[in-house]
């Protein structure tokens, strides 16, 4: 029984990109993300109707300033009155959960998909999806940079043009490229 790559992606396993379901997917997307774009912001709203239907979920208050980029949307959860600034870009290949309260700076880039690590797989559009979480009440600065798999708690603090590969504690701020711990002044 021959598995789709939209089923090997959404198990975690090792899928191809390179598929017509899977852009089928995206270009729904980047529809959405399209009219949420274009929409003047008095009509927009907190999210532009065609994302709102394509999102995961949304909570009570959940805004997605303009200009705004998902590959999917359908894998993107926003808890109650989570803000995400302009210029962010999620490539939800996997679930990304971000918590009520939290907000996300311009730019703020969020990667679910890792890439095969030899030439032939990444040729071949293979890659691997590993879900983000951002818990309740965090702070991601401008321009930082979230990679697959990462876990960030409950009121952590990511300073502006971080790369955080690795979890985030609760409560916990990290800065710098690769995010450490620093202690707050």
């Amino acid at each position: 029984m021959t598995t789709s790559e939209r089923k090997k992606m959404a198990a975690g396993e090792w899928y191809t990109c390179i598929d017509d379901e899977l852009e089928a997917l995206r270009v729904a997307a980047r529809d959405a993300v399209f009219e949420h774009n274009s929409l003047p912001p008095r009509q927009r709203g907190n999210i532009g109707p065609a994302l709102w239907a394509l999102l995961g979920g949304a909570g009570e208050g959940a805004r997605i300033e303009a200009p705004f980029h998902c590959a999917y949307g359908f894998n993107l959860f926003l808890g109650d009155g989570a803000f995400l600034n302009a210029g962010c870009t999620v490539l939800d290949t996997a679930p990304v959960r971000i918590g009520k309260g939290t907000l996300l700076g311009p730019n703020v880039q969020i990667y679910c998909a890792e890439h095969h690590r030899e030439a032939a797989g990444r040729q071949a559009g293979l890659e691997i999806a590993k879900p983000v979480s951002i818990g309740d009440y965090a702070w991601i600065g401008g321009s930082a940079v979230i990679l697959a798999g990462v876990s960030i708690g409950d009121g952590a603090i990511v300073g502006a043009g971080s790369v955080v590969t690795r979890d985030v504690a609760a409560n916990a701020t990290v800065v710098g490229n690769p995010a450490r711990v620093v202690t707050p002044r």
